[in-house]
């Protein structure tokens, strides 16, 4: 029964440490694939994905199997992609053999009804698109594109679209970038060089407050020296 226990508690720590390893391995593969969001991954993008995430449950299920089963492959799709991504970026061609290319679904007001057949696309589909990019009408839409990532993108008629203060002829202050410069009582180094601040400043704008750099939630900063000061909530209320 000891021995048992001893070898239960052997499979348990063996499993975690492979599910901590493969873990690992997969944020690495996504770093160096770069930062997108589920919606906006290409078709090589999506496929590298879903393979990396089948690759990593092998190691973890199958304990008599070494971890380089999975880490290798793994490594090898990575390389795949950054060999077709350099390859898409030098050509055109091949870019759009690999991805596809726009297909405009709303021409100059009019729905292209054979590009919505090619896309598989309903109508329904059609303006739950449009209305998630912010249209909820279809007059209003002069081209509507589908990009190669499946995302939709909007020109609107003119006489339907936002006025800018340009066309208004109103003079508007340039915008400035603002960061978090301490966030739950912590600096953030990166964001402090973002604005051209030092850690000395940002001290002092929490001594400003009347806090403690500790006793700060928020700090926001502008590189023209704005900044905002959120405290922290007291305990008890």
């Amino acid at each position: 029964m000891r021995e048992r226990c001893i070898l239960w508690r052997f499979f348990m720590l063996t499993s975690l440490l492979r599910t901590f390893i493969m873990y690992g391995a997969i944020l690495l593969s996504v770093r160096i694939m770069g930062k997108r969001q589920v919606s906006q991954l290409q078709n090589s993008e999506l496929v590298v994905t879903l393979l990396i995430s089948e690759l990593a449950v092998m190691p973890i299920q199958q304990q008599g199997d070494p971890l380089w089963n999975g880490l290798i492959p793994m490594a090898a799709l990575v390389l795949c992609e950054i060999v077709v991504s350099l390859l898409m970026l030098k050509s055109g061609s091949f870019r759009q053999a690999v991805c596809g290319k726009p297909i405009v679904v709303i021409e100059k007001g009019r729905v292209l009804q054979g590009e919505l057949r090619r896309l598989r696309m309903s109508t329904e589909d059609l303006f739950e698109e449009l209305r998630q990019s912010g249209c909820f009408s279809l007059e209003d839409v002069e081209y509507a594109i589908v990009e190669t990532n499946g995302a939709m993108s909007l020109l609107k008629k003119a006489a339907n679209d936002s006025l800018t203060p340009k066309q208004a002829g109103v003079k508007v202050d340039s915008a400035s970038l603002e960061v978090v410069v301490v966030s739950d009582g912590c600096l953030s180094s990166h964001s402090l060089e973002l604005v051209g601040k030092t850690p000395a400043w940002a001290r002092e704008q929490a001594r400003c407050a009347g806090l403690e750099l500790s006793e700060v939630f928020i700090m926001t900063a502008r590189p023209g020296g704005k900044c905002k000061v959120i405290p922290k909530d007291k305990r008890g209320k």
